[in-house]
């Protein structure tokens, strides 16, 4: 169904106008929730059509100080190129999968 791929800053633009629905996972190697949500989003990428794009934010710093993130992880639905929603924190598989159904089947574009 969907794809979990690694994307930098001179990715980033293309990544989320070439998909109608992308989350971004901005993240780090240090951060333990970080990695906690990691697989839970592997798992999402099998279950909707929808792109992961997950950004190291220790190595890409330029979309993540655009966006102004400023804890991760940070988790941004873009729609078309426009982002949608947004959340910060980790959380468990159902409360993902319940915010990204609600925020999918909105009809407030």
């Amino acid at each position: 169904m969907g794809e979990v791929r690694n994307v930098n800053d001179s990715e980033f633009n293309q990544t989320v106008n070439e998909t109608e629905w992308v989350i971004v996972d901005f993240w780090a190697p240090w951060c333990a929730p970080c990695k906690a949500i990691g697989p839970v989003l592997e798992a999402v990428a099998q279950e909707r059509e929808i792109l992961v794009a997950k950004v190291d934010t220790e190595q890409n710093t330029l979309t993540a100080a655009q966006l102004g993130v400023r804890s991760i992880p940070a988790l941004f639905i873009y729609r078309n190129g426009a982002i949608v929603s947004q959340k910060t924190g980790s959380m468990p598989k159902p409360k993902l999968l319940a915010w990204i159904d609600e925020v999918m089947t909105a009809d407030d574009f």
